[in-house]
């Protein structure tokens, strides 16, 4: 049996381990058939400078997500289902025609749910001769085996860490045992890829940003995500820390998140981890905050 149709027959790509035959029309908590669909495909500016560079990142956002958070700002393509079904032959010729464009790297955007569908698409690429790098960029919600299945294929990851305590984690996400999961992901993602590497351009050819999004009153869970990290990894890692947080979806319903990350507590945030030590980093400026920086995902390109 074919590498895609043993983790299609069976579903235990990402911690739900839902085993629903994907093959025969089943879906489970993430209502992913055995499609692929991604709601849009062009050059990004919006990542880390090493990710978009001066051209842009070979972005492909894919529809469906592992995860229900409240404050979703890609909702209507995470949850809602927005997006269009579309071949494995077609996914590497997207991956192609990004890279003609001038794109620094093929950038995957929660693409755990079509992970087998994905290393096939990359796999016919290559063979075709794709040759930048290809980034994966997940919410870390992961099986350790699915990233083990990536092994090879992917140059740099992107996760997040959202949450260190279990109870943020199931209240605005509900991803029991997120922090567990998430770890052994990371943990296998940069033993795979080991320490960064920069082009002369300053563009990230190899290794692993973690990137964590402050959420309005959780500097004590933000502090405890940062512990982990760069006790875990020092400097063979870099650090994403964002201050963007914009009360979107379902937000509005938990009154202490329906607000912007106030400055202050980022400041405070960013002193505390410049006092751990941490260097490799980067940081946003104030006015992060914003809708505007949200894609429109009603158009496919």
């Amino acid at each position: 049996m074919k590498f895609k149709e043993q983790m299609l027959r069976k579903c235990n790509i990402c911690p739900r381990n839902c085993k629903v035959n994907r093959l025969l029309g089943e879906r489970g908590y993430c209502n992913t058939g055995v499609k692929i669909k991604v709601a849009k495909a062009y050059l990004h500016q919006w990542e880390e400078p090493c990710i978009s560079g001066s051209n842009g990142s070979g972005t492909v956002f894919f529809s469906n997500c592992n995860l229900k958070c409240v404050f979703c700002q890609n909702h209507v393509i995470s949850q809602d289902g927005v997006g269009q079904e579309i071949s494995i032959e077609k996914l590497s010729e997207i991956f192609l025609n990004l890279e003609k464009k001038g794109a620094h790297n093929i950038n995957l955007v929660t693409a755990t749910s079509y992970t087998p569908q994905v290393i096939e698409a990359i796999d016919i690429a290559k063979e075709a001769g794709l040759c930048i790098p290809v980034v994966y960029n997940t919410n870390s919600y992961e099986n350790v085996d699915t990233i083990k299945a990536l092994d090879g294929r992917i140059d740099v990851y992107l996760p997040d860490l959202k949450y260190y305590d279990d109870k943020y984690a199931i209240k605005y996400s509900k991803a029991p045992d997120y922090f567990k999961y998430a770890t052994k992901a990371i943990e296998e993602m940069v033993l795979q890829v080991g320490k960064p590497v920069f082009d002369q351009d300053g563009i990230l050819k190899k290794g692993v940003i973690i990137r964590h999004l402050m959420l309005p009153g959780l500097l004590f869970d933000s502090k405890k995500v940062i512990d982990y990290i760069y006790r875990t990894f020092g400097d063979s890692v870099y650090i994403s820390i964002m201050n963007q947080y914009t009360p979107m979806h379902e937000a509005n319903k938990y009154e202490e998140i329906n607000r912007t990350l106030k400055e202050e507590y980022y400041d405070r945030f960013i002193n505390y981890c410049y006092d751990l030590g941490i260097r490799n980093a980067f940081i946003q400026e104030g006015g992060s905050s914003s809708e505007e920086f949200v894609p429109d995902f009603y158009t496919f390109d």
